[in-house]
């Protein structure tokens, strides 16, 4: 299975006061750190390689996940460093340590699908990227994802249309050469990277079903929390 990325280097206000002394990765999530479960699930996915692009008390994440050894995972940490790089900027910064071609998603969600099927559809399209996404038609946030018939034909976090059904799911599949022209420590946002490679018909898209949880708002935190126990036997 590709490495992964895990973009958790935010401030995580929208949490506070959770998370005036503790980063996001380590809000406590039905019984254990959130950081844990996503690790949990990666280890069952037989990923064996993770790198944590972390900022914010930072220290802390280093403390708790360690090198990766309880999960089997080697864990590698990339470091915004003073300068807020973006969520774009920061998986630049973190390629030495990903590699040609990797995953990507956020450290406030929890995605419960089979990574195995993403990557392959990644390796079929012939593309440097690919974006997950799901039918929302403004369930969960606003839909920003164009599609028909299974394939992305728009994407537009900002400014989205009318015809956007479905939603950007959260797991990403990159080459590295989707990077080009960015350098090492710009700052700029995954999402319009994404829509750039939209644009010129280099990002693929991969339809998914099941439905993604996150923890980026107070009311996330107790949907998330509820499945998590869910499915703790």
């Amino acid at each position: 299975m590709l490495p992964v990325a895990i973009l958790a280097g935010g401030l995580a206000t929208r949490l506070r006061p959770i998370t005036e002394k503790i980063p996001k990765a380590l809000v406590e999530v039905a019984g254990k750190p959130f950081v844990f479960h996503q690790l949990d699930w990666l280890q069952r996915q037989k990923v064996d390689r993770v790198v944590l692009c972390v900022g914010y008390l930072s220290e802390m994440i280093r403390e708790q996940v360690g090198s990766g050894e309880r999960w089997g995972i080697e864990v590698k940490y990339s470091l915004d460093g003073e300068k807020l790089l973006g969520t774009g900027g920061a998986l630049k910064k973190a390629m030495p340590l990903l590699g040609k071609e990797f995953f990507v998603f956020y450290g406030d969600s929890f995605l419960p699908i089979d990574f195995l099927p993403v990557q392959e559809a990644f390796r079929a399209s012939g593309r440097p990227a690919l974006m997950t996404f799901l039918r929302n038609q403004g369930r969960w946030d606003r839909s920003n994802v164009e599609a028909s018939d299974g394939k992305l034909i728009a994407y537009n976090k900002r400014e989205p249309t009318s015809a956007m059904e479905h939603i950007d799911y959260g797991l990403g599949v990159f080459l590295e050469r989707a990077f080009l022209g960015s350098e090492a420590n710009d700052s700029f946002d995954l999402a319009d990277l994404y829509q750039a490679l939209a644009q010129r018909g280099d990002l693929a898209g991969h339809e998914v079903i099941h439905r993604f949880y996150e923890i980026g708002s107070k009311e996330g935190l107790a949907e998330t929390e509820k499945f998590l126990r869910s499915q703790i036997l």
